[in-house]
């Protein structure tokens, strides 16, 4: 018999049981998506660290409370996100993900020509600009979005921002980039 996983919720079980391994477990699987928000949203490293370490430790401390009508991963991250926000309001900064890496462009890039990869760099770093001259709300919404791929609904949640809120800033945050470009290519 092939060796299955067990599901989220049946380690979730063991552990509330006393089981300390299966909370290791779980934070194996969660731990590359958790820090990679963390890393994404903080400045630092280390503060990043910090952060993912503290999201594990208030979600074992949490853990009774958790449902487990999704992965553990995706609740995690969601405290993750809590309290960078909670870290970078207390510092007033909202930092945005560095796009200028060489890693920041899709795969087909490689096959462009030098020309192209230098004339890509440079859009992104205006836009990296652009972005970081938004209003702190705007840019929020814009990194969770753009950078992060989160929903409409789990940027809301992550904020605790109405998505009505969410859908309005990201709109406008938006259309102020399309007029500071100048052209409609902003997705």
């Amino acid at each position: 018999m092939a060796n299955v996983p067990l599901p989220d919720r049946s380690l979730a079980d063991a552990v509330l049981a006393g089981d300390g391994d299966a909370y290791r477990l779980l934070v194996e699987r969660a731990s590359n998506t958790v820090v990679a928000v963390c890393r994404r949203l903080m400045d630092d490293p280390d503060e990043a660290a910090d952060v993912a370490q503290d999201a594990f430790v208030q979600a074992y401390r949490a853990l009774p409370t958790w449902r487990g009508d999704g992965p553990f991963a995706a609740w995690v991250r969601r405290i993750a996100m809590r309290i960078a926000f909670a870290r970078l309001r207390a510092n007033r900064t909202l930092p945005f993900p560095d796009l200028d890496r060489d890693d920041a462009g899709p795969a087909a890039d490689e096959e462009a020509g030098p020309e192209r990869l230098v004339l890509g760099r440079e859009n992104r770093r205006e836009l990296v600009t652009l972005i970081a001259g938004l209003p702190e709300a705007y840019r929020r919404v814009v990194a969770l979005r753009f950078a992060d791929e989160l929903s409409i609904e789990e940027i809301a949640r992550a904020t605790g921002v109405p998505e009505g809120t969410v859908k309005s800033r990201l709109h406008r945050a938006v259309a102020q980039l399309r007029r500071q470009l100048g052209s409609e290519q902003v997705a």
